[in-house]
C-alpha cells in the first residue's frame, strides 16, 4: 500500500515539475499559479517519499549483508535504525497526502469581539487584533482592516493559504491578567470571541437582492470632516437569516457598501459550511478547527507568561513572543492534529 502511495506521489510531483517548465503553462498566469500551489503542496510528501526509498534500500542492504556474513551488531543496529526511519516516514507520507480542506487556499475575514469582562474584554480584543495582524505579516500575507471600533475588529487576510493558517483561531480566547484599571492587583478573567470566515466568491454564495434590506445612516465617532454630515455608513440585513453587517469606516457610502457585502457573503458561506458539517458529523467538536464558537480554545495567563491551547493540550511559556505574532508553533500543532483526525476518518 505504501509503495503504491509513493509511486503516486512521485508521478504527480514529476508531472507538476514538468508543468512548471512548460512554456505554455509559464505564459498562462492562472495555470502557472495553480501549478505552483500544487508543487508546494506536494513537495513535503515528495521529500518524504525520496527519504523512504533510501531508508528501504538501507534496510534491505543491511539485511542482505546479515544473511551473507551472519550476526553482526553494527549491521543489526543499522538495519534497526533504517526500519525506524521507514516507519516514521510512512506516517509522514500518509499525513502529507491527507485530503486538504477545499477552503485552505482562500483569503479570510476575521471578526474579533470583546466578550465577558467589560472594558477589559474590549482591550483584549484589541490585543488579539494586533497579534493576528502581526502574524499575518510574518507569514507574508496582506491585511486590510474593514472595521475597528469599541472593542470590535473586522479585517481581511489575503494570500494563498491564508485560511489554512487562520482557521484554527476561531473560538473564544480567554485572558487572565491584572487590568490597568485594577487598583488592588487582582487577576481578572476576560474573553474575546474570534470568527474566522473563508472569503466567499460570488460563485460560492448566491444572494437574492430581494432578501436584503440596505439602510444608510450617518457615521459616528472620530473621523474626518464628512463624519456626521453625510449618510456614508451602511447597514445590510439578510432577511432570511437575520444576519446584519454594518460598515462605517470609509467616507464613501459605496466603499462601505462593498465591504459590508464582502463580510455578508463570508458569513453566509460560513453558515452554509456549518450546516454541511453538521450533517456529516453529529459532533463537530471532534473536528479540529470547527469547534463551537463559545468554547474556550485558548487561555493566555499573563502572571505565568503561559499560553495553553485546550484543543491539542499544548502549553508554551512565550506569551510575549506569541502576542508579537509568533504563532507558528501553535499553528503547526493544530495542523498536525487536523491531519491525524482526517486520516482517522478516512481509515474508518
Amino acid at each position: 500500500m505504501i509503495e503504491s502511495l509513493v509511486q503516486q506521489i512521485e508521478a504527480r510531483f514529476a508531472d507538476v515539475q514538468a508543468q512548471m517548465s512548460d512554456p505554455e503553462v509559464i505564459t498562462d498566469r492562472k495555470r502557472y499559479a495553480e501549478a505552483g500551489r500544487t508543487f508546494n503542496q506536494l513537495a513535503p510528501a515528495a521529500r518524504a517519499a525520496q527519504e523512504w526509498r533510501h531508508a528501504v534500500s538501507d534496510a534491505e542492504g543491511a539485511q542482505e549483508m546479515l544473511d551473507e556474513s551472519g550476526e553482526d551488531a553494527e549491521l543489526r543496529a543499522e538495519m534497526h535504525e533504517a526500519r525506524e526511519r521507514i516507519e516514521r516516514l510512512e506516517e509522514e507520507i500518509r499525513l502529507a497526502m491527507v485530503e486538504r480542506d477545499p477552503n485552505d487556499d482562500k483569503n479570510v475575514i476575521v471578526e474579533i469581539r470583546g466578550g465577558a469582562g467589560g472594558e477589559e474584554a474590549g482591550l483584549w480584543a484589541g490585543d488579539l487584533y494586533r497579534m493576528f495582524t502581526r502574524y499575518a505579516e510574518r507569514r507574508g500575507f496582506a491585511t486590510d482592516t474593514l472595521d475597528a471600533s469599541d472593542g470590535s475588529y473586522t479585517f481581511e487576510v489575503k494570500g494563498d493559504g491564508a485560511f489554512s493558517v487562520f482557521k484554527y483561531e476561531g473560538g473564544t480566547h480567554r485572558v487572565q491578567r491584572v487590568p490597568e484599571t485594577e487598583s488592588q492587583g487582582r487577576i481578572h478573567t476576560s474573553t474575546a470571541t474570534v470568527a474566522v470566515l473563508p472569503e466567499a466568491e460570488d460563485v460560492d454564495v448566491e444572494i437574492d437582492p430581494n432578501d436584503l434590506q440596505v439602510d444608510v445612516y450617518r457615521s459616528s465617532g472620530p473621523g474626518g470632516q464628512s463624519v456626521n454630515t453625510t449618510d456614508s455608513a451602511v447597514r445590510i440585513t439578510h432577511k432570511p437569516t437575520g444576519i446584519v453587517v454594518s460598515m462605517q469606516d470609509e467616507k464613501s457610502q459605496l466603499q462601505n457598501r462593498e465591504r459590508a457585502f464582502k463580510v455578508l457573503r463570508a458569513r453566509l458561506y460560513d453558515a452554509k459550511l456549518a450546516e454541511q458539517q453538521a450533517e456529516l458529523a453529529a459532533d463537530r467538536r471532534a473536528q479540529v478547527g470547527t469547534g463551537e464558537r463559545a468554547e474556550k480554545i485558548r487561555t493566555y495567563n499573563f502572571p505565568e507568561r503561559r499560553v495553553t491551547d485546550h484543543r491539542v493540550k499544548v502549553t508554551v511559556h512565550n506569551l510575549d513572543a506569541l502576542l508579537q505574532g509568533e504563532l507558528d508553533e501553535m499553528t503547526a500543532a493544530l495542523q498536525d492534529a487536523e491531519k491525524r483526525a482526517r486520516l482517522e476518518q478516512a481509515s474508518a
